[in-house]
């Protein structure tokens, strides 16, 4: 296949990669986002997205990437798909550089190079109908396939999972999950050879989210497409990736096939991240030792970390973490991690030096003991409950007896209150006020309370002053 250049009338020669051959070479890949004040807008500084990548696709392969948000995984994926112009670096398309190529040299490419946008809702055009969305890559490319342009997006609507009759409705009469199905039917229209598929399942629910893996496998087994899988659920990720390489601040700091990963990650983020994933299996649920807790935030693209980027929430960093930058080396065949300190490998630095005191409050290791610990604890506390709940039965039955017998006790201690009561009218105001008061006064009085009325009246016959003090007495208490 023969590609116009960009100005000068050159053409660009490529030719079809081999399964198993390098299909995308990128090489030292950085896109820095300038920051602009003041009146003359003169840039003040920069947000670096992506601050130097290296890495290769071979064909029919599927690479999965996966880091925290923020971490520039979508802006890589505009770069290599050429939506965004890199600052620095190279990137080579079936052995071609297609770095620079402007707008007339990348419109053949387009035909095998396509992407899978994240919102749903931005990348589909409100005035367009479905049927106008999906076939508008044949009418771009001049391609008319067998049976028509209406017949194709029907059969891809199909394939997709909706409606051949929703051609002609628009974007906004569809819910997000089917917006983003018309997005995959649009990107492979063409039968392209790379797709890079920024979050395709993200917006969908969990049925149709195994009904869109299973139509990409199937595809690319049927048409022999590439993928770039960009997700952040990492159990998706290791079900469609042959290869994953993970993010971190706009560099891929470990990239190792799927099993290596999963069985014994390398670099201290990437353990992190997988301690993260849940086992949905009870009888599992104890093969885990421990849970990684990461603190803090990750830091500002704009002035990233000297060193490497992640020792500052990392538990093992030294000072050597903070002073140089570790460089993406294959520790083990087909592993390739950036650290100083790796997991499960002897170390690339000598730890003569003690840790960060940064990094020793960056991580919590939650081992097992600790939470079998709580586990005891909180069935000690339920037992408590369980129990207070049983003899709380028992103790009611012997209140309503008490509430039966609780007059004639009252009536009985009626006579001790007024003599009381006598002798404080006879005192002083003062003396009578600071008079101390009986322990269990206050607890007769309550439970005797009906009672009590009674036996003031019944002391209010004899004399009118004790009826008065006992009244005064009620009140002081």
């Amino acid at each position: 296949m023969t590609i116009p250049g960009q100005s000068d009338g050159s053409v660009v020669t490529t030719k079809d990669a081999a399964p198993g051959e390098t299909l995308l070479k990128v090489t030292g890949l950085q896109k820095h986002f300038p920051i602009r004040k003041g009146l003359l807008q003169r840039q003040v500084g920069a947000v670096r997205a992506v601050d130097g990548l290296d890495f290769e696709v071979k064909a029919g392969e599927t690479l999965g990437v996966v880091g925290e948000s923020g971490c520039g995984k979508s802006t890589m994926g505009r770069l290599i798909t050429r939506l965004l112009e890199p600052t620095a670096g190279t990137v080579e398309f079936e052995g071609k550089d297609i770095t620079h190529l402007g707008v007339g040299g990348m419109r053949p490419l387009r035909r095998d190079v396509q992407m899978i946008f994240q919102d749903p809702y931005s990348s589909l055009n409100p005035r367009h109908t479905i049927g106008t969305i999906i076939g508008a890559p044949f009418k771009l490319q001049g391609v008319t396939p067998e049976g028509g342009i209406k017949k194709e997006v029907q059969r891809l609507l199909s394939v997709v999972g909706l409606n051949p009759e929703h051609y002609n409705r628009y974007p906004h009469e569809f819910s997000g999950g089917q917006r983003q199905r018309i997005g995959i039917a649009r990107a492979l229209a063409l039968n392209p050879k790379l797709v890079v598929a920024d979050e395709p399942v993200s917006a969908l629910d969990v049925s149709i989210q195994a009904q869109v893996v299973n139509l990409l496998d199937d595809l690319q087994q049927e048409l022999g497409l590439t993928y770039v899988i960009i997700a952040h659920d990492l159990s998706v990720v290791r079900h469609v990736s042959d290869r994953i390489a993970v993010m971190y601040l706009g560099k891929i700091v470990e990239l190792a096939d799927r099993d290596s990963l999963y069985r014994a990650p390398m670099h201290p983020y990437t353990k992190a991240l997988m301690s993260a994933v849940p086992i949905p299996d009870p009888k599992r649920k104890s093969a885990k030792s421990e849970r990684i807790l990461l603190r803090g935030d990750v830091p500002s693209p704009i002035s990233p970390p000297s060193g490497c980027r992640f020792h500052t929430r990392c538990w093992k960093a030294t000072e050597i973490c903070r002073t140089t930058e570790p460089l993406l080396l294959e520790l083990k065949p087909g592993q390739r991690v950036a650290c100083h300190h790796p997991e499960n490998f002897e170390d690339q630095a000598p730890q003569d030096t003690v840790l960060l005191s940064d990094a020793k409050e960056a991580a919590e290791l939650v081992p097992e003991e600790v939470l079998e610990e709580s586990a005891q604890t909180s069935a000690a506390v339920a037992a408590e409950v369980e129990a207070e709940a049983t003899s709380k039965q028992p103790a009611e039955g012997a209140t309503e007896e008490t509430a039966a017998d609780g007059p004639e006790g009252a009536a009985a201690a009626e006579p001790e209150e007024s003599t009381a009561a006598a002798a404080e009218a006879e005192s002083d105001a003062e003396a009578s006020a600071d008079a101390p008061e009986e322990p269990d006064a206050s607890e007769e009085s309550d439970e005797s309370e009906p009672a009590a009325g009674g036996g003031v009246s019944e002391a209010s016959g004899d004399s009118g002053k004790p009826e008065a003090s006992a009244g005064q007495e009620s009140t002081d208490k």
